[in-house]
């Protein structure tokens, strides 16, 4: 068997045993670690020594079954169909029975909230396939991604080549401090800065309550916070937000090439905001919150709960550029457990981040076998926990508040008093 990569690093294909090819290409930006140090550690906010990754992404795309590159059309639409299919029929069930179940309003409240509920869990693996179609996943076919991903996300009021487009920039960034696209965390001098102090020691822990103001805030507000204003992004020092959005085709989160991509995920919000407007003229305010308005919130709350949760954790890395490489990068990701949610309705985006970071043209349902192939490689770099989620959405907001390092690899610290104390940890270091 053998393999061939071209010099931006992406894999041209696949040589099998039965002489089939297989295209395995992902959002790679260097194969060679040319520049890094080798054998680097740091203190990770537990206080654990991190080892940064010295292996190579060619070590990587070797170690994964050439099957799993495959991208089968069938199946894909299935999936489809599958959670359309289970969103209309359980619109259909609650519209049909819910108003006549009982008259005690208490009931009726809980049957709407259980179904708003559902149709946003729903609606967020809808939203998944869609964020498979970006990174042409979905099939071989770049129109059939494009097409299925820019209906899919458009229904969604997500603007699909907008965001492929953003989104590919940080597969090929992850964890670089100044080219990440999302989630992008302050350095200590950057913290320092936005709490207006020159020093750690004149700071005070955030409150419990500040913490989940916080938390509810980005939940609720984060998604559509980073479509209009790129927050959590790179910032644009004296640039207005509207030229860092992701609606206006003149952004500097774009290239010029991508201008007409643009102007067509706008139009697919303009007629999905025209089908919204049809539908409450002739159903009402009450059936299209309860149908659409509540679970697309939902589905916000739970892309951001995802996301977050991929990229911050107290004992995730991020690297300045001198210390960076893709397969660095790609390795400060974290798999979590979802259970029965995670598997078959959010189809795995968050048992296999890691693996789909690699290779994000690997379809999820090949990416459980993908990702074991990999730990074998990755060994101790492979970051995964069965923390329940929610736990870890709190712990991340009181524990990740800043990073900080002077070796070009940056952890967590906070000044809420969890793991490493940062200013006894400046002290030592000024001491010696």
């Amino acid at each position: 068997m053998s393999s061939q990569t071209t010099s931006s690093g992406s894999s041209t294909g696949f040589s099998s045993s039965n002489s089939q090819s297989v295209q395995k290409s992902g959002n790679v930006a260097s194969f060679t670690n040319k520049g890094n140090q080798s054998g680097l550690t740091a203190i990770d906010t537990y206080g654990n020594e991190f080892k940064v990754p010295d292996y190579s992404i060619k070590d990587i795309l070797k170690a994964i079954p050439p099957h799993c590159y495959e991208r089968r059309l069938i199946e894909s639409f299935y999936y489809v169909f599958r959670d359309i299919f289970c969103m209309v029929s359980l619109g259909y069930v609650a519209n049909t029975f819910i108003p006549i179940i009982s008259t005690n309003n208490y009931v009726k409240f809980a049957l709407w909230a259980g179904y708003v509920w559902m149709q946003g869990l729903l609606g967020t693996g809808i939203w998944v396939l869609a964020h498979e179609c970006g990174h042409q996943a979905f099939s071989d076919y770049g129109w059939v991604n494009d097409t299925v991903g820019w209906v899919l996300h458009s229904y969604l009021l997500v603007p699909y080549f907008s965001w492929k487009y953003s989104h590919s920039k940080h597969h090929k960034a992850t964890g670089h401090l100044t080219r990440d696209m999302v989630f992008v965390p302050r350095t200590k001098d950057q913290f320092l800065n936005d709490n207006h102090v020159h020093d750690l020691e004149d700071l005070m822990a955030d409150s419990p309550l500040f913490t989940l103001k916080n938390l509810l805030v980005q939940q609720f507000g984060g998604w559509l916070a980073y479509l209009a204003t790129n927050v959590t992004g790179q910032e644009f020092p004296g640039v207005s937000q509207f030229n860092t959005n992701h609606f206006n085709p003149n952004s500097l989160l774009f290239d010029k090439k991508d201008y007409w991509f643009i102007v067509l995920s706008d139009i697919g919000i303009l007629i999905q905001s025209f089908i919204l407007y049809t539908w409450y003229q002739k159903f009402g305010g009450f059936n299209i919150l309860v149908n659409y308005f509540l679970p697309y919130i939902l589905v916000n709350h739970w892309l951001v709960f995802i996301t977050f949760l991929q990229h911050s954790d107290p004992s995730m890395p991020h690297y300045e550029a001198f210390q960076w490489n893709f397969a660095r990068g790609a390795a400060a990701t974290i798999d979590r457990e979802f259970g029965f949610v995670g598997q078959y309705i959010f189809h795995d985006i968050i048992e296999t981040h890691v693996l789909h970071h690699y290779v994000s043209r690997i379809p999820f349902y090949n990416a459980r076998e993908a990702s074991e192939a990999i730990k074998k490689v990755m060994g101790i770099h492979y970051k995964h926990t069965d923390e329940n989620m929610w736990v870890s959405l709190w712990k991340s907001g009181r524990w990740c508040q800043y990073v900080d390092g002077d070796n070009g690899v940056l952890m967590y610290r906070n000044v809420n008093g969890f793991g490493v104390d940062p200013i006894k940890e400046q002290k030592q270091k000024q001491s010696k």
